[in-house]
């Protein structure tokens, strides 16, 4: 009898062992799983590898297991299921067909995440849902140079650890069809470079809730460069809590 009843304190002890670290700190759940998708029918950008890579050691970093693909395959309401975000990393052009664009739908419309990072902004110019998902379309970009990024909103995850101005090189993209629900998180001084076309709004970064779930987006990550670089990694990784809900 009396071994009967130790079993209770057992499983205690083994749950405790397996979800918290030597400092009491909480190990993600199995279920906090990230897919990286990172297809290109137009444009591919060369830091694609450098960006699987740096999300990889990211997850790793924050005990969250990241998987990439470039198979729209896995677009399907079995395999999207397994995951609390889908991050688009530079997509370009039309990269899910009918059925796939109606699963991820659902897949948002249950709770899901989503993070578009860069070009993924140049992706499915004819699914109007996608468009106010990602919150824009690309239009046009000037050559790679440096900008100013005025952050605007500083209580959010992926902006906290910015400075309020922050200059850094990358292509700076010009936008379209853009979402107004959006909730701006940075925007670019177009006086500090040249090429810019939206004017004194021209935001770069933003959130915001759509259909159920939770989206991310920023321009910045063109360069190779970008995924190396602290500030830009703590913004991205920010975005992906968020979406995260956490």
């Amino acid at each position: 009898m009396k071994k009967i009843l130790l079993w209770p304190c057992l499983l205690a002890l083994l749950f405790t062992c397996c979800y918290f670290t030597e400092n009491d700190e909480p190990v993600a759940a199995k279920e906090d799983k990230i897919l990286v998708f990172s297809k290109t029918v137009g444009f591919r950008h060369e830091s694609i590898p450098a960006g699987v890579a740096a999300l990889k050691k990211l997850g790793k970093e924050h005990q969250v297991q990241v998987s990439a693909t470039e198979d729209a395959a896995v677009f399907n309401a079995d395999s999207l299921s397994q995951y609390k975000v889908v991050v688009f990393l530079s997509t370009t052009q039309d990269v899910l067909n009918d059925k796939q664009q109606a699963a991820f739908e659902n897949y948002i419309r249950k709770g899901g995440g989503f993070v578009g990072i860069h070009a993924a902004t140049d992706t499915e110019y004819n699914w109007p849902w996608y468009n106010k998902l990602v919150g824009a379309y690309f239009v046009s970009h000037p050559a790679t140079q440096k900008a100013a990024i005025d952050v605007v909103d500083h209580t959010h995850a992926s902006t906290k650890a910015l400075p309020k101005r922050w200059e850094r090189v990358d292509e700076w993209y010009n936008f379209k069809d853009m979402n107004p629900d959006v909730k701006v998180l940075a925007k670019l001084d177009e006086k500090s470079y040249k090429g810019g076309e939206n004017g004194d709004n021209h935001p770069i970064a933003w959130y915001h809730e759509f259909d159920g779930g939770r989206a991310f987006y920023t321009g910045l990550g063109h360069t190779t460069e970008s995924y190396s670089e602290p500030l830009f990694l703590q913004h991205i990784w920010g975005g992906i809590e968020y979406v995260m809900g956490k």
